[in-house]
């Protein structure tokens, strides 16, 4: 499946006192990244919504927290589609950065993330356009 990838820096408003970004902003870091990946791909979630009348919400999280990002890291957000369902999606996605002692990337916090496409008026699912899934996978 594909993977797409996000730079982020990180600002004063995404850290904590200590200058640790706040747990919570790992999950507005998944958000933007999805809304730009399929940005990339030629969907606006407005236009979507508008065209379709259905949107994704968000169903499901689960993150793990492994190392901190701090003030003016530049940080890569992940986000690749796992598992396809009728009405949803199951995204992986990380935040890493580079790592000061390998080649490999210093994972800082994963998540799963699953969202399903809802009519607008009712929030009942309905099924996914295939050309979407197409584009994401």
């Amino acid at each position: 499946m594909k993977q797409f990838i996000w730079p982020l820096r990180v600002y004063w408003e995404d850290t904590d006192a200590g200058g640790i970004v706040f747990y919570a902003n790992y999950l507005k870091f998944f958000e933007r990244a999805r809304t730009e990946w399929f940005r990339s791909l030629g969907y606006s979630q407005h236009v979507l919504k508008a065209e379709t009348g259905c949107m994704f919400i968000v169903s499901h999280t689960q993150l793990k927290y492994s190392h901190p990002a701090m003030l003016d890291d530049e940080l890569h957000i992940s986000a690749k589609v796992t598992d396809v369902g009728g009405a949803s999606l199951v995204i992986e996605q990380t935040a890493s950065k580079p790592s000061p002692h390998t080649q490999e990337p210093l994972i800082l916090c994963e998540g799963t993330i699953k969202i399903a496409w809802v009519q607008v008026g009712t929030l009942k699912p309905s099924r996914i356009p295939k050309d979407i899934i197409q584009r994401l996978i």
